[in-house]
């Protein structure tokens, strides 16, 4: 088909952002964030023209690449949102909830690649199956080859998705992998979430933002060692120079406080790094610390207008936060780095 004839073609895009195309494993496909002539805001697949004015979808085989392309176009939302014919009311409300589907969507990939990466790195001390020993399909002796790649990245997997063979295999006992499932985005899903689950000995068909959760608390010690490398304590006294007293890098939030054995410490970021439905970063607020809290809510914006300041707090298992004295509260401004830069930091430490 034309590009010209494509749903939603002549709809206005005032962002955009890869989505993991998760029956295809390892490709992302850019969507569009379109204002639809009744003034509602809708992701749709976003198509480009490769010659002949022929529409392609906008497929990219690594989320790196396909993330910079995205930041590059989102730099300029608000331009285009000013650009379209409605009043400025309903301007700031299509420029607010696309930032804050950008933000949303950045932040919630950028973390599950860095903890995959993660899991990755922790897999590589695990024992792997012998190749000879995996129980194949009927006729999928053509699989053991990729099969056997697929477990000496993640031996700890219960289920496995062969995109060279368009197939997916599920485990049982220790080497059996003769049960075909359905190749689909669900499973695919499945498939992603089970790489990272299985190698923090969590399990992919829990709830999810809970399992997430608990992997932070792992990886959190580990943040902390970075504070002993050169080049992070370069990039924190550069800040600091800069008054900037919180750094947020993906999940974790590089915290400066002035007192005796003090200093920079880590915290983990609140809700993914996102907010509620209907908020979006408030990137001119500062976060007003009353409490000793470890977990950081960075300021936000309501859907109707109202700024929200960022605080501190704990998480309901660690109880309630140690609060300050009100003579020792702290407002700080805050900036945020590229949270791949984590993937980066963490792979400057050596793996336990």
């Amino acid at each position: 088909m034309l590009l010209s004839q494509m749903p939603g073609y002549a709809y206005p895009t005032i962002a955009i952002y890869p989505f993991a195309r998760y029956e295809s494993a390892g490709i992302w496909t850019m969507w569009a964030f379109k204002v639809r002539p009744d003034g509602t805001l809708k992701w749709m697949r976003h198509f480009v023209d490769k010659g002949a004015g022929g529409a392609h979808t906008d497929v990219y085989t690594d989320f790196k690449s396909a993330n910079a392309v995205a930041k590059e176009f989102n730099k300029n939302i608000r331009e285009r949102v000013n650009a379209l014919d409605f009043d400025d009311e309903l301007k700031l409300s299509f420029s607010l909830k696309a930032e804050k589907e950008v933000i949303a969507k950045q932040r919630l990939a950028q973390e599950e690649q860095f903890m995959l990466a993660e899991a990755i790195k922790r897999s590589a001390s695990f024992p792997r199956p012998n190749i000879a020993s995996l129980i194949l399909p009927k006729d999928g002796e053509k699989y053991r080859d990729d099969l056997f790649k697929c477990l000496s990245e993640s031996p700890k997997v219960h289920v496995v998705q062969l995109r060279n063979h368009g197939v997916s295999l599920m485990r049982k006992g220790e080497v059996d992998w003769s049960t075909v499932i359905i190749t689909n985005a669900r499973s695919g899903k499945f498939v992603f979430r089970e790489r990272i689950a299985s190698a923090f000995g969590l399990v992919a068909t829990d709830h999810w933002g809970e399992t997430k959760a608990k992997i932070r608390d792992m990886l959190l010690p580990r943040a902390n060692k970075l504070l002993q490398i050169s080049s992070v304590q370069r990039m924190l006294d550069e800040a600091l120079a800069r008054g900037q007293y919180v750094i947020v890098i993906g999940s974790f939030v590089f915290w400066y406080e002035q007192g005796k054995d003090v200093g920079w410490t880590v915290k983990s970021l609140g809700n993914d790094g996102t907010s509620k439905a209907g908020e979006t970063l408030w990137k001119e607020g500062k976060i007003v610390s009353k409490n000793h809290g470890r977990i950081v809510v960075l300021p936000y914006i309501k859907e109707n207008g109202e700024f929200v300041q960022g605080h501190t707090k704990n998480s309901p298992k660690d109880g309630k936060a140690l609060p300050r004295h009100p003579d020792y509260y702290l407002e700080l401004p805050f900036e945020i780095l590229d949270g791949d830069l984590m993937i980066g930091l963490f792979g400057e430490l050596p793996y336990e």
